[in-house]
């Protein structure tokens, strides 16, 4: 995407919503295609955060990863988007083949060395109908680390970035107090944005009713579509109330500060199993204090478990 087009669009973002004094704007990049000078150009059309996909930094696993940059170009692309961006973040993925705890220690050492003052740190998991589900079913994907392997890889991540100052406010994404990603956090609360562009979800509150949109996939029939009816969108449905408490409770346990039970009985329906809500506090793997529901450090890596458990 070019320069010019980022600023035409948050032109006319402009035009249909204010724009709070503070706002992020957030701008995901690729090693490959940061160069300086169209960075300035960036932050000059109104970008003032960055996240670089660099995924690994070991030369090895970024071809294992199907990546098409080097270490080397992923840490000169970093320090460009941290000179030219008030703030910086970059993801790294975890578990990958053949990688044992001590060496993701190291690696992440390097990382946190990096001076982001965010990072999103991601655990490989193989999903059916995905590139990397496909290999796997193959038998091509070895030397995958073991559930214990994995759950060291865990205990790592969150020891060191929070001994760096990068608390784990939420699941996989860890930040220095005021640098949490804030597009991200309106997911996780469960508030309104509106999706825009190819393959594009979104959920909006109009006139008391929430609704969930979704727009065409493929870039070339977005653009046609868009041409002949003014908008990319393919669906427009309405979110039941099961829905919307369903999902608050999916996303906002994955935050450290949990879900607000005020806000959940306000939606108006009962999603949770309160003999569960006991037990799993019993167990040590959730918090609740009749205000506020959340996963404690011990539950956060089992959370989709404990999710099976609590909703109805």
């Amino acid at each position: 995407m070019q320069p010019e087009v980022v600023s035409a669009i948050l032109d006319a973002a402009r035009q249909g919503w204010s724009f709070a004094n503070d706002i992020e704007i957030t701008l995901e990049a690729n090693p490959t295609s940061i160069e300086a000078g169209r960075f300035r150009e960036f932050r000059d059309a109104g970008v003032n955060r960055v996240s670089v996909g660099i995924q690994a930094l070991n030369d090895a696993d970024l071809r294992r990863l199907g990546r098409l940059h080097s270490v080397a170009e992923a840490r000169n692309a970093f320090d460009i988007a941290r000179e030219t961006f008030p703030r910086a973040s970059f993801d790294l993925i975890y578990a990958r083949q053949d990688q044992t705890p001590d060496q993701w220690r190291a690696e992440l050492a390097e990382a946190l060395a990096m001076a982001a003052d965010h990072l999103s740190l991601y655990q490989l998991t193989i999903e059916p109908g995905t590139a990397f589900g496909d290999r796997f079913a193959k038998g091509s994907l070895r030397g995958l680390p073991d559930e214990n392997a994995a759950a060291d890889m865990y205990e790592i991540t969150q020891g060191m970035c929070e001994e760096a100052g990068l608390s784990a406010y939420e699941v996989s994404n860890h930040a220095q107090p005021g640098a949490e990603s804030r597009h991200n956090l309106i997911y996780w609360r469960g508030g309104d944005w509106a999706g825009v562009g190819p393959g594009a979800h979104g959920r909006l509150t109009l006139h008391g009713q929430r609704w969930g949109t979704e727009t065409e996939l493929a870039p070339t029939g977005w653009l046609d579509r868009v041409e002949t009816s003014g908008s990319g969108e393919t669906d427009r449905f309405a979110v039941s109330a099961e829905e919307q408490a369903e999902e608050y409770v999916m996303m906002g346990l994955r935050l450290s500060e949990g879900i607000d039970l005020d806000r959940l009985r306000e939606m108006g329906v009962e999603v949770l199993r309160a003999d569960r809500i006991a037990s799993l506090a019993e167990l040590g793997l959730i918090d609740c204090d009749g205000e506020t529901l959340k996963t404690t450090q011990a539950g956060r890596p089992v959370l989709n478990a404990i999710l099976r458990e609590l909703l109805v």
